[in-house]
């Protein structure tokens, strides 16, 4: 019996443009954040997402639902597409994660006043040149789990790499990431 996705998958590849069109509507969010998390830039991700899903299209035939299922391959694809985009541009933009983020108070119950607008947008700059700092296989452990919120199953199943590595990358980058900004935090003098 084939599942929601494989059935959708079927028909796309049966010409179904309602059914690619349900596709697209079904990851579009998420692609475009995973997008936005590398890049920290709208139109960046916004032009990723586009070329994720034209990815995903000319490569829908070689879809294996035996070799898992069709979310985690479609975050392969635009994983992979925008490890060449990295490489291509040689800089590796974030916008912020894991526990740092919480403990700088990035945001507020109520709307933020200018003051707090301000801090805010000096503290996601401060994390995310922190971020830029650890090495990617790291930095995207951290982001795959503490923004994309995935599980270490789903991490490991999309990196092709042990649940046991996930956990210790996820580990070792948030000890990196927490040393980096004490001591950067130290060097500026900041409160954040």
């Amino acid at each position: 019996m084939l599942s929601g996705d494989n059935k959708l998958v079927e028909r796309c590849l049966q010409g179904d443009d309602a059914a690619w069109e349900t596709i697209v509507n079904m990851y579009a969010k998420r692609i475009y954040n995973l997008g936005y998390r590398y890049t920290g830039r709208r139109e960046e991700a916004e032009d990723l997402t586009q070329e994720i899903f034209i990815r995903v299209y000319q490569n829908l035939n070689s879809f294996r639902s035996d070799a898992g299922n069709f979310q985690s391959w479609v975050l392969r694809v635009g994983r992979n597409l925008i490890i060449d985009h990295y490489r291509q541009s040689r800089r590796f933009q974030q916008s912020a994660g894991s526990e740092e983020m919480e403990e700088m108070k990035l945001e507020d119950d109520k709307l933020p006043n200018p003051h707090r607008m301000i801090e805010q947008d000096e503290a996601s700059r401060f994390l995310q040149d922190g971020l830029q700092s650890l090495p990617p296989e790291l930095k995207e452990a951290i982001i795959l789990r503490d923004l994309e919120g995935m599980a270490y199953q789903e991490i490991a199943g999309l990196l092709g790499i042990p649940e046991g590595t996930v956990k210790s990358r996820i580990n070792r980058g948030r000890i990196e990431l927490a040393k980096l900004l004490s001591k950067r935090r130290a060097q500026k003098g900041m409160l954040i």
